[in-house]
């Protein structure tokens, strides 16, 4: 039976705005896995070290029929697709796909941890989500809305209003 994943897309390198349309038409593709929703696209400014082009963020929503760590494994071959190098911690990235939330799961293991961990403190992951989100409560019961009250669109310019993108 599919679940509903949603995942966040990041880019500040080589054409960003581009990288993340690829990225959602190549997750489209997938196996055992269709796009449900997109979010708007969003320019943000970049976490982590300084001198950082801004980046391009979405989130998708997705229905899957992969486990939580096929989907990641599917995710990671489209970011090395991308050319994503993971040298620097946070630092410029082609590509940067994140399993924000796997359905009402609670999973912690080396290679994942969902609800992602940083997720309620970055209003570039949270505001997209709300895109296609608007009514959605964390499995913690949290509602996704006064999240994003909290945390604003400070530093979040929308860039485009709908996918395709351009």
């Amino acid at each position: 039976m599919a679940e509903t994943a949603y995942v966040a897309l990041g880019s500040n390198l080589e054409q960003p705005d581009l990288q993340l349309q690829r990225a959602v038409d190549d997750i489209d593709s997938m196996p055992q896995t269709t796009v449900a929703a997109c979010s708007r696209l969003y320019r943000s400014d970049p976490v982590g070290p300084p001198g950082q082009p801004d980046y391009c963020n979405a989130v998708v929503a997705v229905n899957t029929t992969l486990a939580p760590l096929r989907l990641l494994d599917a995710l990671q071959s489209i970011e090395n697709a991308h050319g994503r190098v993971r040298s620097v911690r946070w630092g410029p990235r082609t590509l940067d796909l994140d399993i924000i939330l796997f359905g009402n799961r609670c999973i912690e293991s080396e290679r994942l941890t969902v609800p992602h961990y940083q997720m309620q403190v970055r209003n570039f992951v949270l505001c997209p989500l709300l895109d296609v989100a608007p009514d959605l409560e964390l499995p913690d019961g949290t509602l996704l809305q006064a999240m994003v009250d909290e945390l604003g669109y400070q530093g979040l310019n929308v860039i485009a209003d709908r996918y395709p993108w351009f």
